[in-house]
């Protein structure tokens, strides 16, 4: 009797697997060689509510949390590992629950400039708060931040809060030896100056989402830091051309979804060669991207336009940033 069980049990575990198998290739909207392209997605942002149906500010949602449907499409689309990022020390905390869902999800660990006036109740307890985080959670937290400057959107948080409690974050890898994810807007200058006053006590890391010059991305490399590459990276042809005078040794690349997809007003979207399936949040379904909503599985696209603004064999390219992301974020 057990073993007619066994044998019964493992029939339907071959089936289920045989469905899955199916489910997932169904998803794979690429042509490319899943087993030769690996990407490593540096920076998403999958506890934002358009992930559970909330548009637009609404409060009413339209559709169900789908951020399992989401990972399903991702790793369908040689997305082979994801980094979540922490914003505040509360969504850390809700990133993390997310990233417990699998061995190939990580998380970062910070306060985003814009919300750097969450530390000033009580700044000691709320870094405090940050440290223990990332102590408890060591295999999961791969990165301080995000954390830097934001002189873009001061209507959320002045220049002198956002310069004091950047600061004090960089106590964080001091204290845990992390790499840094970073944000910067409009601030490379002051940014620079923090970076390098503390340079020889950090643990390096990244420039996320850059948007700067060649100049502006030399200043970083030059420091020892990676730049990260998506779709708001691309869009004008100074912003290509910037980034391809990045050294592809100090490159890599994310979505910072749910915004920063592939516009067909950018510079780089002639270079789009995978077409992803989407279909108004309305119409919601659960195996197909939402139009406007970027998430981790596009980030092909951005993979497909750094290739042949750089004219590097894509092949090649993607396993340089998989291998400078492994490097640096030790996943």
């Amino acid at each position: 009797m057990f073993v007619k069980y066994l044998v019964k049990n493992n029939y339907f575990n071959k089936i289920s697997n045989l469905k899955q198998n199916k489910k997932m290739s169904n998803l794979c909207f690429t042509k490319y060689d899943q087993s030769k392209l690996k990407i490593i997605d540096i920076g998403a942002n999958l506890s934002d509510h358009m992930y559970s149906g909330f548009y637009n500010h609404s409060n009413r949602s339209i559709h169900p949390n789908d951020v399992k449907n989401v990972l399903d499409r991702a790793f369908a689309n040689h997305v082979e590992k994801i980094i979540i990022t922490g914003t505040t020390l509360e969504e850390s905390k809700e990133v993390l629950k997310i990233a417990e869902q699998s061995d190939n999800l990580y998380i970062t660990v910070g306060c985003h400039p814009t919300r750097s006036n969450e530390f000033e109740t009580n700044p000691d307890e709320y870094y405090k708060g940050l440290l223990n985080l990332i102590k408890e959670n060591d295999k999961k937290v791969v990165a301080v931040g995000e954390c830097g400057l934001d002189y873009d959107r001061l209507r959320f948080c002045s220049v002198e809060v956002q310069k004091k409690y950047f600061e004090k974050q960089l106590e964080l890898p001091k204290e845990t030896k992390k790499p840094l994810f970073l944000h910067c807007r409009n601030s490379y200058a002051d940014f620079a100056d923090i970076l390098k006053r503390h340079h020889d006590q950090l643990y390096g890391g990244v420039v996320h989402s850059f948007t700067g010059t060649k100049e502006e991305a030399k200043i970083f490399t030059d420091l020892g830091y990676y730049i990260g590459i998506n779709g708001c990276s691309l869009k004008t042809q100074e912003n290509v051309d910037a980034m391809v005078s990045i050294p592809t040794e100090f490159l890599m690349i994310e979505t910072d979804c749910p915004w920063c997809e592939i516009k067909a007003s950018h510079a780089g979207h002639k270079y789009v060669k995978t077409r992803m399936p989407c279909i108004k949040k309305e119409n919601w379904n659960e195996d197909i991207l939402v139009k406007g909503r970027n998430e981790p599985a596009a980030i092909i696209q951005v993979l497909e336009i750094m290739a042949a603004t750089r004219n590097e064999d894509i092949y090649s390219l993607a396993d340089a940033l998989y291998q400078n992301t492994k490097k640096v974020f030790k996943i």
